[in-house]
């Protein structure tokens, strides 16, 4: 069942640009002007009153605001608008009957005819009606049809148009909020708060958020929204002091304001500050009577940090203080999925729903549940996989293993055993897995851990060849034993970093690999330093940060480990779950600073790549350049020898280097025309064994090696090539029968099993050929069964009855 989102379609009026007059008071209050817009408002007597209310909230003095603008309310100018600012006042104080008392006869009025009515009194209505729009979702529409009206009636001002934006933003509907930011930015380049507000929908849409901010900050630097949102991007990238600092001027400029002391108190709580964090929340108690969304925010910040199940709690915290907020409602909802309690998960998320039917994540999420009520689940001793039903069994078959191998070998690596079963979920599309990572579409992943909730693409969620199952769930297992062995505390970097190294230990070609990118960025000195390398995970700076910044802090770890051993990595886990900082860990397991750890660092990778660099230096900033295009170029002339030498001088440029654009693979098939077969694998392999999807080159392997009698080779490379593309039927035909061949009789029952599951044409003889691999294997139950199944369906069969007699003497022999 696919719920409807309430049509909150967008109706944004483009305005001409005509422009404001300077001393607009909208304007000065987009630009931050708030000083001047005061002393302008106090000037204008009784005709400004309500004007001055909003300014003197905005500076943080509430509570020389109320009397201002209870007395703009009973006057001739501005009523509405002062009506507005003083529910608005009353809402944040926690007192909902006042909110609906001063809200809706406005609301009311509006309903009934407001033809006549001014922009300013349009605009007014549409603020109560958001308000109202809490408990009544017809509210939140009338709120939107009134920010237009405004639009409509002064095409020059932006003030309905930016509430508007707001209004999609609450609802995480990022496109028509953009659209509204960048039509208030067209006609009024100076206001912040449009700025802030393209920095918010940057954060979902994957924009530079961090640069946005600043741009805002430039013009208003006392900016309360800007200040809390660059805290919020700091906290993100667990640079605290910088967040702490943002927090700390935001707290200046508003001290009254909930979410400055809900930034405080996220930091507070994340750096385990009791005092700290109870200050904050008593300074809240005394600033609202229901706080639901100061506990919603530091949960937010709590979930950003990988504290999933603390995070629930201090949701319920705040849905205990206000049963029907929405923000509260939403974060206990999402992060009760994220620990795997879909149910009461559910459950929570329907309220939210109920309450907000515009809410994009909360719908995405609660149809995402509704399709995940259809897959099926398996269970194995340690693992639950959750699938869709037609791909469950051949997931639990083929994965399963995988999964039980790396659980054995990471309680050993990391001396710690995460409670099981352990779930994993498979989405057979991708908008899918993304929806339940972070509520929407767009997520560029291919697996997220959240502790012992896994979830991932399925391998028909992308193109054949496009990523390695097996390595993308051995990545998220890692985290399940990082996250835990550090109480969920560990950074970013550190979990991402040692999740890359694990597979490209646990098969050769799995993981990130030496790029030329990577080598351009090192030769550049544009490499992160390690205290700033979470940077390139949650705000990357260049399109290519992110990719970099895996495969360097899985280099950081590899030279850590070398320096310190396992031991050490365990001692800085274990450092992270009672609360030490990185620099403090780092001192501690290295005996220095994080800057001479990186002097070392940085030297073993000049050392490490120390052949692509000399080729860079040498003018050559692609580094394979002149022998590499030669080496085509007598490709496409019909020259194989002066191929093969251009092309074996452009690989010893960088050895290391498997991909598709390099010189390995051109090299590989040149060697094996001209009968170089030994040097053809071995070039052939600088692929396979460092590009964790070339299944092209790995199908050429397995078939080569079969040509030289290389049994044992062919079945590994067709073993990579089946994790590429697992439902590939007639890799696993080859599979099956390299690893019969070989006697291998697990890998060949694996093979057979996986045949069966994948539907093939003649599912008789597939299952039978099971049969006959599971007898071999001495699994003579799981044999029997299987023919008797068989035999079910073709009574006839003469080779399952033969295989049948076979098995039941097998069972008799002593």
């Amino acid at each position: 069942m696919m719920r409807p989102v309430w049509p909150l379609a967008a109706a944004l009026l483009v305005a001409p640009c005509a422009a404001q007059p300077a001393d607009s008071f909208d304007a000065m209050i987009g630009r931050g002007a708030l000083a001047s817009a005061e002393a302008l408002a106090r000037a204008g007597g009784d005709s400004t009153l309500a004007w001055l209310g909003e300014i003197l909230v905005l500076r943080g003095r509430a509570v020389e605001a109320q009397p201002v603008l209870e007395r703009a309310a009973a006057g001739r100018f501005g009523a509405r608008r002062a009506t507005a600012v003083l529910a608005e006042l009353a809402e944040r104080r926690g007192d909902p009957v006042a909110v609906r008392l001063l809200a809706q006869p406005l609301a009311d009025a509006w309903r009934r005819d407001h033809r006549g009515w001014s922009a300013d009194d349009l605009i007014a209505a549409g603020r109560v009606l958001r308000l109202l729009g809490q408990d009544d979702p017809d509210a939140v529409r009338d709120a939107l049809e009134a920010f237009d009206a405004a639009s409509a009636a002064d095409p020059t001002a932006v003030e309905g148009t930016l509430r508007a934006a707001d209004l999609f933003l609450e609802r995480y509907n990022a496109p028509d909020a953009v659209q509204g930011y960048r039509d208030v930015l067209a006609r009024r380049d100076d206001d912040v708060r449009a700025m802030v507000g393209l920095a918010h929908a940057a954060t979902l849409t994957g924009g530079n958020a961090l640069a946005l901010v600043r741009e805002g900050l430039a013009v208003d630097p006392h900016s309360v929204p800007a200040l809390l949102l660059l805290a919020r991007l700091h906290l993100e990238a667990e640079q605290y002091d910088s967040s702490r600092v943002a927090a700390t001027r935001a707290l200046a400029a508003d001290s009254t304001s909930l979410g400055a002391w809900a930034a405080v108190a996220s930091l507070a709580w994340l750096a385990d500050d009791g005092e700290g964090f109870a200050a904050a929340e008593r300074q809240v108690e005394s600033l609202s009577a229901r706080p639901a969304g100061f506990y919603a925010a530091v949960a937010e910040a709590a979930g950003r940090h990988r504290r999933y199940a603390a995070a629930a709690e201090l949701a319920r915290r705040g849905v205990a203080l206000d049963g029907g907020s929405v923000a509260a409602l939403g974060a206990l909802g999402t992060n009760l999925l994220r620990t795997g309690q879909i149910a009461e998960g559910r459950a929570v998320l329907e309220q939210a729903f109920a309450r907000d039917p515009f809410h994009l994540w909360h719908k995405n999420t609660l149809d995402l549940l509704d399709e995940l009520a259809t897959f099926e689940t398996i269970r194995t001793p340690r693992f639950e996989f959750v699938a869709p039903p037609e791909d469950a069994a051949l997931l639990t078959a083929v994965i399963g293993p995988l999964l039980e191998e790396g659980y054995d070998r990471f309680a050993a690596r990391y001396d710690h055993r995460p409670p099981t079963p352990i779930r994993i979920e498979f989405y057979d599309r991708h908008a899918d897995f993304s929806v339940r990572t972070i509520g929407l579409a767009g997520l560029g992943a291919l697996g997220v851990s959240f502790g012992t909730v896994l979830a991932m693409d399925a391998p028909d969620a992308r193109p054949a060849g496009e990523f390695n199952v097996g390595s993308t769930a051995w990545h998220e297992l890692a985290h399940t034993f990082t996250l835990g062995a550090s109480a969920n505390r560990v950074p970013r970097w550190f979990s991402e970093g040692l999740s890359v190294l694990e597979e490209r230990r646990a098969r050769p070609g799995w993981g990130a690999h030496a790029s030329i990118g990577f080598v351009a960025a090192l030769a550049s000195d544009s490499l992160l330093p390690t205290a700033r390398l979470n940077d390139g995970f949650v705000r990357p700076d260049r399109p290519d940060r992110l990719g970099l910044s895996y495969y360097q802090a899985s280099l950081v770890v590899e030279f850590l480990e070398r320096e310190v051993g396992i031991e050490g990595i365990r001692s800085m886990l274990g450092g992270y779950a009672t609360g030490d900082d990185t620099e403090t860990i780092m001192g501690r397991v290295t005996g220095g600073t994080m800057a001479a750890f990186d002097v070392r660092f940085f030297g073993w990778l000049r050392e490490r790549f120390a052949t692509p660099l000399a080729a860079i230096a040498s003018g050559d900033p692609t580094v394979f350049g002149a022998p590499l295009a030669a080496g085509i170029a007598a490709l496409q002339a019909g020259d194989s020898s002066a191929a093969v030498m251009m092309l074996t001088a452009a690989r010893e440029r960088f050895p290391a280097y498997g991909g598709a654009d390099g010189p390995a693979l051109p090299l590989a098939m040149t060697l094996w025309s001209t009968g170089e077969r030994q040097a053809a694998l071995e070039a052939l392999t600088g692929v396979t064994e460092r590009d964790e999807t070339a299944l092209t080159a790995n199908e050429v392997e397995a078939t080569w090696r079969m040509t030289r009698g290389d049994t044992l080779g062919a079945l590994t490379a067709l073993e990579r090539a089946t994790w590429i593309a697992p439902y590939g039927l007639e890799m696993w035909r080859r599979r099956a029968e390299v690893a019969g061949a070989l006697g291998r009789d697990a890998d060949a029952v694996l093979a057979r099993r996986a045949i069966v599951l994948l539907r093939p044409a003649d599912p008789v003889a597939a299952r039978t050929d099971l049969a006959a691999a599971l007898l071999d294997a001495g699994e003579l139950a799981d044999a029997r069964r299987e023919l008797l199944g068989v035999l079910e369906q073709a009574p006839g069969y003469e080779r399952a009855q033969g295989l049948l007699l076979k098995a039941r003497r097998a069972g008799t022999t002593p």
